[in-house]
């Protein structure tokens, strides 16, 4: 009989120690996940690159699509919603995340599939590519060089985007991203230029070095945002479509690396019904029953809520957004406003940027980069997952 805990490592308790000693953080993340968190701004250059030289032209022919199906799962799921949220309500045609094997019933020629994997040889991807070839829909591949997804679209003449492998997927986002962004836009159906994917890829850049390993806590400000979520039930909140969209990510991230459970989603859903957990056992209700006179280090603190809220802000008010500028604030005031009254902590990461692509990426790279160090601090390895590998062996035939 299999061990459950067999290759399981680290400590319950995080040890923020761990985190200000260089030496140790490269010793517990044998795998460079660091590393491949600081070249999220070079995946954006090369992939971007990399989708130049892919024949996208051919796409446009047959002119703007009635739908655009992006199909994966996981990472390549989000880059999707990325689409979705970047493009805004001004975007001239559905876009569909599809996250099972082949494509939906109504897909036919007047549809574009994109198939993203970033290993090549994902099934949903697969699948969807082969049914995408067969019903005679538009198709574009994303994913590893000559890897059976290359296979597939070449059979099908269709774009191919290679991708190299060097990091999991959930670290390779941004290489993922672009290309489906640059095979939209050929559509017709985003606006991101050149200055766009520049600007994102040095913001990128900055927040890397600001969240370098050599930084120390105080100054960091991923490892301060790990520390204070450190033995907490993390409930993650955007207060847009496109501050949700990394709101949904740090609750893949957290849980991914950290191993740490995580409520994701939008705060104006949250309004309808799970701002109610500020109220539970691990909000107000348990932290009324603390004596704030207790010694930190004697008393005996149960689990409690952290509050993150990724506040966006917009970048045009006059946009036909599905929520008002002013609502998204008033909604995101009241939140921190609730938080406090109750003795739930909050933290708050603002965006920052001129393109909504550069401002999604400052909604995501120091969360990212939160996500590892927790796991850090717990001494666990953030790129090996026992549980995944397990579950790999148990479901495949």
């Amino acid at each position: 009989m299999m061990d459950g805990t067999a290759g399981l490592r680290g400590r319950p308790v995080a040890d923020d120690t761990l985190l200000d000693d260089v030496a140790v953080l490269n010793e517990n993340d044998p795998g460079g996940m660091l590393r491949h968190t600081a070249a999220a701004g070079a995946q954006v250059r090369e992939s971007a690159a990399l989708a130049a030289e892919a024949n996208l032209g051919m796409l446009a022919d047959e002119g703007r699509p009635r739908a655009v199906v992006i199909a994966g799962i996981g990472t390549a799921a989000r880059t999707g919603e990325v689409l979705a949220t970047v493009a805004g309500p001004r975007c001239p045609v559905p876009v569909i995340q599809h996250r099972s094997a082949g494509v939906p019933g109504w897909v036919g020629a007047a549809d574009v599939v994109i198939a993203v994997s970033a290993s090549g040889r994902g099934p949903e991807a697969l699948g969807a590519a082969e049914a995408a070839a067969r019903r005679g829909a538009r198709l574009v591949a994303v994913g590893a060089p000559d890897s059976r997804l290359q296979s597939v679209a070449e059979g099908a003449r269709a774009p191919f985007i290679p991708v190299p492998r060097r990091a999991p997927a959930r670290a390779s986002l941004w290489a993922l991203t672009v290309p489906v962004l640059m095979a939209a836009r050929t559509l017709g159906l985003v606006k991101v230029n050149e200055a766009d994917l520049a600007e994102t890829a040095a913001r990128l850049d900055a927040d890397a070095d600001r969240c370098r390993p050599s930084a120390e806590s105080f100054v960091n400000p991923a490892k301060s945002l790990a520390l204070g979520l450190a033995g907490s039930v993390p409930i993650v909140w955007g207060s847009s479509p496109l501050a949700t969209a990394a709101a949904r990510r740090f609750g893949d991230t957290l849980s991914a690396n950290a191993r740490y459970p995580v409520v994701a989603g939008a705060l104006g859903e949250a309004g309808r019904g799970r701002v109610g957990l500020l109220d539970g056992v691990f909000g107000g209700l348990g932290e009324s029953s603390r004596d704030i006179f207790a010694d930190p280090e004697e008393e005996s603190t149960g689990t409690r809520l952290r509050v993150v809220l990724l506040r966006d802000g917009g970048l045009n008010a006059d946009d036909d957004t599905d929520e008002p500028l002013v609502v998204e604030e008033r909604r995101a005031d009241a939140v921190q406003t609730l938080a406090e009254r109750r003795g739930v902590r909050c933290d708050v990461v603002t965006a920052e940027g001129g393109s909504a692509l550069e401002r999604l990426a400052s909604l995501i790279a120091v969360p990212d980069f939160a996500s590892i160090y927790l796991a850090l601090a717990h001494g666990l390895d953030p790129m090996a997952v026992p549980a995944i590998t397990e579950m790999k062996e148990l479901a495949n035939p």
